[in-house]
């Protein structure tokens, strides 16, 4: 599977001036081969706490965006959207990173630890599960931003894990944790890490992208320009998973 991440900017609050601005760069990695195109956390508000005014429901129209363009290109489509759905959450809306095929499929992972040292928590509810799937004979699991710091939850799904979807909006103020635990994700469970964050500026904060595919044994095999918006492109193969797992048999001295 050939998989696009696009770092990108994000116009703030306006989802249908971001969705317009990142149409033609969804275009440009189907172009490049992509399969599977990952937008960042919150792709089309940034992040925002203001639900009153971003969230929407189940089928909205961020969701539809998502859905016309795999629908379009043949291929997969994902990203986060503040989503109000009253079956989940508690009463608030979740942070739901939203993967679309071109048959209208769709799977959703409500993000499970909530920012709360920007009080994310008290504006979004927490999800309460993981979400690994099958594309293609790929096996991914979906996680979004703030969940990279517990390795427990990657731990959990590593044996039944090819490659870890990490959208983000991570700040350049802590932009060396983020390189470096999506380097650790991969290394410790022997699995590929796409991680794609926005760059641009937003609510006072800057963000300097540092988009990268991790190989599974920690290499970057794709990097984003700094600072700069653009398509991250690499291929992802079983294959060297299981390989990579044979030669070096981590996975089964953990102790759970």
């Amino acid at each position: 599977m050939r998989i696009a991440a696009l770092q990108h900017d994000i116009v703030w609050e306006e989802p249908e001036a971001t969705c317009t601005h990142v149409t033609p760069m969804i275009a440009e990695a189907v172009g490049d081969g992509a399969g599977l195109v990952l937008l960042t956390e919150m792709f089309a508000t940034g992040f925002s706490l203001a639900t009153d005014r971003i969230a929407e429901p189940p089928g909205g129209p961020t969701e539809a965006f998502l859905s016309d363009r795999a629908a379009e290109h043949g291929v997969w489509v994902g990203g986060t959207i503040p989503t109000r759905d009253p079956a989940v959450g508690n009463g608030l809306p979740v942070n739901r990173f939203l993967l679309v095929g071109p048959d209208g499929t769709r799977y959703a992972y409500d993000k499970l630890h909530p920012f709360s040292f920007a009080d994310e928590h008290l504006a979004y509810g927490a999800g309460d599960q993981t979400v690994t799937i099958t594309v293609d004979g790929v096996r991914l699991s979906l996680f979004t931003c703030y969940d990279l710091r517990f390795a427990d939850a990657f731990w959990r799904l590593a044996n039944d894990t090819d490659v870890y979807l990490v959208p983000a909006n991570w700040p350049e103020s802590r932009r060396h944790h983020w390189r470096t635990l999506l380097r650790a994700r991969a290394i410790e469970n022997q699995a590929y890490v796409v991680g794609v964050n926005r760059v641009g500026e937003g609510n006072d904060l800057t963000y300097s992208g540092d988009s990268v595919v991790v190989d599974p044994m920690g290499e970057s095999i794709a990097e984003g320009v700094d600072y700069t918006e653009g398509l991250v492109v690499a291929d992802v193969d079983p294959e060297v998973v299981a390989d990579v797992r044979d030669r070096f048999r981590f996975l089964p001295d953990r102790r759970n």
